[in-house]
């Protein structure tokens, strides 16, 4: 198990995590899509409690089977449509700035 994780840790991008488990990928996918594939996929393997199984081939197995579906969630949506990240979960995507804290910011500005 060990050699299982000091590969994982050796991967920095999705394309590495998308190669290292041999899940075949549309760049243009990938472009967009990047970190809200590796985030879902962390999310996937916590909920399924993964990080708890001992036998590497089982492991290996199971992660990648988290990381075609939550390649498939990019591949079939947006990912603001998919909302991984808070910013999305928030005001979909959108700022929200109240008046009042617009003069509030104004009003410290004019001070300086």
């Amino acid at each position: 198990m060990e050699n299982f994780l000091q590969q994982l840790k050796e991967l920095s991008s999705a394309e590495d995590f998308l190669q290292y488990f041999g899940v075949p990928f549309d760049q243009k996918v990938v472009n967009v899509s990047r970190l809200h594939i590796l985030k879902r996929f962390f999310q996937y393997i916590r909920q399924e409690k993964l990080l708890t199984q001992t036998n590497e081939l089982g492991l290996y197995t199971l992660y990648r089977e988290q990381l075609v579906k939550a390649y498939a969630d990019f591949v079939t949506s947006t990912p603001a449509k998919e909302k991984v990240f808070k910013v999305f979960q928030d005001t979909n995507g959108r700022q929200h700035i109240t008046l009042d804290s617009l003069k509030a910011s104004m009003a410290l500005r004019a001070a300086v």
